[in-house]
Parts: structure tokens; C-alpha cells; sequence
């Protein structure tokens, strides 16, 4: 895991994180049945920590280069609004995203593993990649996770965020409290 020295100062603005999803949410790759349909893998990790983030504020956004219905369904699945598939300039889509949401650059994660994302890795406050990404795309991030893409990689960058935000201990708080305690 790569933190730079400025990552923990830059997740305390995250507002929104744009995720990738082939090597990112999923391990990248595609499997096909005979019947010629789509197959693809998501870590429950990743959403239980889109579903903690949320409960704190924190919006999401998909920009992936691919279009697939299972893309969808699992985006509609955990409540991303802004689901942007088939995006060969992830840059325009970034920037589509960022007027939408009425934020700044510095307000934004953004997760990858390509070439093709170094563009907005560029761009955002905080520029995140999995472990597993190629190298040259990892010069680019402030944050590179110790968990590969469709392995938890998300969730860890999520975690990573919510504690520099000290948000934390408030969002977890119901999973350790003792029999008999009330929920917030």
C-alpha cells in the first residue's frame, strides 16, 4: 500500500468518489456463457462500504469505458445515481460529473487501474489506484491499496477515507454496541 504524505490532507474533502468498475470493482475479468451472457464478480465489501460512505454524505459515481447491463444493475443495486458507461474520454465524463455535483476537483476521489484513467487521476483531489493496477498508472495516485481490484480494493479506500474524516467510529458504532444497547 502506497499512502503519499498528502493522501490523509486530501481525504478529509472527499465529497464524492468516481469508481471504475473492470479491475477495479471487479477483478477485470469477463466471463461468457454459452448463451453468449455477461459475468462478473463483485466483492460485498466494496458495497457494504459504498452503503457505510453514503450513510455519511459521501455521494458515488461510475465512469467505466465498458457498457454492460450487470454494471447497472449493481450500480442501481447500492444507489449511485450516476452510472456513465461506454465513456472512451473518461476526462469529459469527469467533468460532466464534477458540474453536475457543483464540486471541485479537490472534493473528488477517484479509483483506477488503466492507462485510460490517468487522465482523471490527474484531476482529482484524490487520486487512488488498486494494487494490482500497472505501475505506470500507479506513479499517478496519492493512495494505492493493498487489495487487488474485485478483492475489497474499494471498500479499503472507503475505510481509509472515513477515518481520515473522522467518521468512522460514528458509522461503525452500531456493529459494537452490547446486546440489549439501542442503534442511533
Amino acid at each position: 500500500m502506497k499512502v503519499s504524505s498528502e493522501a490523509a490532507k486530501k481525504a478529509k474533502k472527499i465529497k464524492l468518489i468516481i469508481l471504475d468498475v473492470d479491475g477495479v470493482l471487479t477483478d477485470g475479468r469477463i466471463s461468457f456463457n454459452s448463451k453468449n451472457e455477461e459475468f462478473k464478480s463483485f466483492d460485498v465489501k466494496d458495497g457494504h462500504g459504498i452503503k457505510l460512505a453514503q450513510r455519511s454524505g459521501i455521494k458515488f459515481a461510475i465512469i467505466t469505458g465498458r457498457w454492460s447491463p450487470i454494471v447497472e444493475k449493481r450500480g442501481r443495486e447500492l444507489e449511485i445515481s450516476e452510472i456513465h458507461q461506454n465513456a472512451i474520454d473518461k476526462l469529459k465524463v469527469f467533468n460532466e460529473v464534477l458540474k453536475k455535483f457543483e464540486l471541485k476537483n479537490e472534493e473528488v476521489a477517484y479509483i483506477g487501474d488503466d492507462i485510460v484513467d490517468i487522465p482523471v487521476l490527474k484531476r482529482v483531489g484524490l487520486a487512488a489506484t488498486v494494487a494490482d493496477a500497472f505501475d505506470y498508472v500507479k506513479k499517478e495516485a496519492h493512495y494505492i491499496t493493498k487489495l487487488k481490484g474485485g478483492r475489497g480494493a474499494v471498500r479499503e479506500l472507503i475505510d481509509f477515507i472515513l477515518k481520515k474524516q473522522n467518521r468512522w467510529n460514528d458509522l461503525t458504532r452500531r456493529y459494537y454496541r452490547k446486546d440489549g444497547e439501542e442503534i442511533e
